[in-house]
């Protein structure tokens, strides 16, 4: 039997640049307003391999990302002088050393949909091109172009799971099952019981 909608989980990371420009508390607030709850936190600075494992990706995807460092470069007038496949490889690296360089909130959040509605709340991955509202798009102000004229990975706050698949491989990289709690909320009550039974007197 499928778990009840409610119950799906997803991962959020809030990253150095949340941590250090002091947006945690603007952040989950955000994501609390929708009726989502959170189920787990921890405070860390991550270690290399646990980011690795975390993003979990191979040269299919760092050929794709090298494709697109390529294009911004031509688009602004640079040479490449590598193969896609680097440049890709180059910002996971990027990545890698972002994460590591300071302290980072991971967080299990909890409720119906969990994935598509933290991913709409956060925006897209870049936070030139994520609409006004999302948190990617209100609160910085990065693009790919200008991570890769800083020879970086861009800078958008936060990470979120791409699908329910993924949410629950990468909770596993942060998390023990014994480290996430499992509780009832007054505000499921409106938002998921049938009849509301109860509301009355």
């Amino acid at each position: 039997m499928t778990a009840a909608p409610e119950r799906e989980r997803t991962l959020i990371i809030l990253k150095p640049d949340a941590v250090q420009r002091g947006l945690i508390g603007e952040i989950l607030r955000r994501i609390e307003r929708t009726g989502l709850k959170f189920t787990a936190f921890k405070f860390l600075v991550p270690a290399r391999d646990q980011v690795l494992a975390h993003y979990n990706k191979d040269d299919a995807w760092c050929q794709k990302i090298g494709e697109r460092v390529i294009r911004e470069m031509e688009e602004s007038g640079i040479a490449p002088e590598r193969s896609a496949l680097e440049y890709g490889k180059e910002v996971l690296e990027h990545l890698v050393t972002f994460m590591t360089a300071g302290p980072v909130l991971a967080v299990v959040v909890e409720g119906n949909e969990a994935v598509a509605i933290v991913k709409k709340l956060v925006g897209t991955t870049e936070p030139k091109t994520s609409d006004v509202g999302t948190i990617r798009g209100d609160l910085t102000v990065d693009s790919y172009g200008h991570a890769t004229y800083r020879n970086s990975a861009v800078r958008n706050l936060i990470h979120c799971s791409e699908t329910p698949e993924e949410a629950e491989r990468e909770i596993g990289v942060w998390f023990a099952a014994e480290e996430i709690v499992n509780y009832r909320t007054i505000a499921e009550r409106i938002l998921y019981d049938v009849n509301l039974d109860g509301i009355l007197e």
